[in-house]
């Protein structure tokens, strides 16, 4: 798989905020490799981008991008390979439900979460890192919220 960072117009702006944080682009890289190729779980996922400041992330699996948000309204996008299968018509919130219950419990690591979700019909997610909770979304607008457990 490779990973690309989408092109970020380049203000004077831009430009100084990504030459300050290349340590936070890698970690970024780095543990978005490792989650999609099933060597990190969520919970894990989720401390490393809270440990650079992330403050949330959205998934579109029909683009195949990830989008991270960071203070001062900085991104990194990266691009990851779309769906084999085609992502389910119908929104399963019994399916999307199953899912997130074997990623909490570890028994599900991320490529098996992106199949059983695209399954359930879910077209992407949001993960709001400091509002603890994940938005679940299906074609037609379909929304499962998961809150973080405490």
């Amino acid at each position: 798989m490779t990973i690309e960072i989408a092109e970020i117009a380049e203000t004077a702006e831009t430009a100084e905020i990504n030459r300050a944080t290349p340590n936070v682009r890698t970690l970024i890289e780095d543990t978005f490799a490792a989650s999609n190729e099933g060597r990190l779980h969520f919970g894990q996922v989720i401390g490393q981008l809270l440990s650079v400041g992330v403050q949330s992330y959205q998934v579109d699996y029909r683009a195949g991008r990830a989008t991270y948000y960071l203070p001062a309204d900085e991104v990194v996008e990266l691009s990851f390979d779309r769906p084999d299968q085609p992502i389910a018509g119908m929104f399963s919130n019994e399916g999307i439900r199953a899912a997130i219950a074997g990623a909490q419990q570890g028994t599900v690591l991320y490529p098996e979460f992106k199949r059983l979700s695209q399954q359930a019909g879910c077209v992407g997610y949001t993960v709001w890192l400091t509002g603890r909770h994940v938005s679940y979304v299906g074609r037609c607008g379909d929304l499962h919220i998961e809150r973080f457990p405490d």
